[in-house]
């Protein structure tokens, strides 16, 4: 009987972390998704005078990709490296062999989504100041992720 219960307890227990470590992949796509609205629907297009300057659009836009910044940090722990992403995009093995590497780009990220929410006033600051943005997030992306098929 113990060992019935002891092994249930411990099948809860590991489809409990599966289904943890499915649910950190599904924020990363979600952040990462939301990154490329903002980026690539609202930002560019304002910067490149396809749309209107809208500053409550850029503030909005901002603050996405800063909360993305804030949470990237903790959607890749070394229990998530194994799991099989169902995505174009996945982690590359070096997000946990170089995870400092991995942390520097997250940060050098955050520092230019916090530098840009006090620089972005109208459409000439914001082409200014995108740049420096989409640098820091593609850097990234060059390294740190790979693309399946």
């Amino acid at each position: 009987m113990k060992r019935s219960v002891l092994a249930a307890v411990v099948l809860l227990l590991g489809v409990s972390a599966v289904a943890a470590q499915q649910d950190l992949i599904e924020q990363s796509h979600a952040l990462m998704k939301a990154n490329g609205k903002n980026l690539g629907g609202v930002l560019s297009p304002m910067a490149r005078g396809d749309k209107p300057y809208d500053q409550a659009a850029v503030d909005a836009a901002l603050a996405q990709l800063d909360d993305t910044a804030k949470k990237l940090p903790t959607l890749y722990p070394a229990s998530v490296k194994a799991v099989k992403q169902d995505s174009e995009y996945t982690p590359s093995a070096k997000v946990w062999d170089d995870r400092a590497g991995f942390d520097a780009q997250i940060a050098s990220f955050a520092k230019a989504v916090s530098e840009a929410k006090g620089k972005i006033k109208d459409a000439d600051s914001l082409k200014a100041t995108l740049p420096t943005i989409g640098k820091a997030c593609s850097g990234c992306h060059e390294t740190f992720r790979v693309k399946n098929g």
